[in-house]
């Protein structure tokens, strides 16, 4: 890293510098030991785009730019995800589905895996907690209503939303997300929790089974 970017970062701010020169920022610039410039990490076609730097294993990411430096990047781009969707606050009302992909789109669209949210709501659908049910393979996950709705009846929750990714990046619903949907709805009646809506989180787009009157 040159001194010149440290000080136009600090005369100009962290915007007025491109991603290949925040990159070297962070990762000391320079060339390391396997001959490779951290400020031309972008440009290389394995790795092109921050959305593609943060799907990449640590091993990936290992070969490219070795495993003193990889741990960093891959623990910045995860800073970065996880302040993207941190505004989960209790008590935030949620007024549809573009206000749960607000939530979670940034945090589940990028995943290699899925993973199975649920929303608690109380009487007003403001939020109340959230909870991981399962995380799965890149294929499928296990979901169970009894996972699903053990906090929900512990909290006293009024109502629930699903939230799921699919890692293709398509969030239209499968056979199996109708299946678990229905089943979760039925069990929701049962114990008097109702089940709102399932949200399917996409590349950047997702899906209401609400919306497409799917919620069985």
């Amino acid at each position: 890293m040159t001194p010149s970017l440290r000080g136009r970062l600090r005369a100009l701010g962290a915007s007025a510098l491109s991603d290949a020169e925040l990159l070297q920022i962070l990762l000391g610039g320079g060339d390391g030991s396997n001959g490779r410039s951290a400020s031309r990490l972008l440009d290389r076609p394995a790795a092109a785009g921050l959305r593609r730097l943060s799907t990449m294993a640590l091993s990936e990411l290992d070969q490219i730019l070795g495993p003193a430096r990889a741990p960093r990047l891959l623990a910045a781009l995860e800073l970065g995800r996880r302040f993207a969707s941190e505004p989960l606050e209790r008590g935030r009302r949620l007024r549809g589905p573009a206000d749960i992909h607000a939530l979670f789109g940034p945090r589940l669209r990028d995943l290699r895996q899925e993973e199975f949210h649920v929303l608690l709501l109380d009487a007003r659908h403001c939020l109340s907690s959230t909870s991981l049910v399962t995380r799965g393979t890149a294929d499928t996950s296990l979901v169970h209503a009894r996972e699903v709705f053990r906090e929900a009846v512990r909290e006293g929750a009024c109502a629930v939303v699903l939230v799921h990714n699919h890692p293709s990046g398509d969030p239209r619903p499968s056979p199996e997300d109708r299946t678990v949907t229905r089943q979760l709805c039925e069990a929701g009646r049962v114990v008097g929790i109702p089940v709102l809506d399932h949200v399917i989180v996409g590349d950047g787009r997702y899906v209401s089974m609400a919306e497409s009157g799917e919620m069985g």
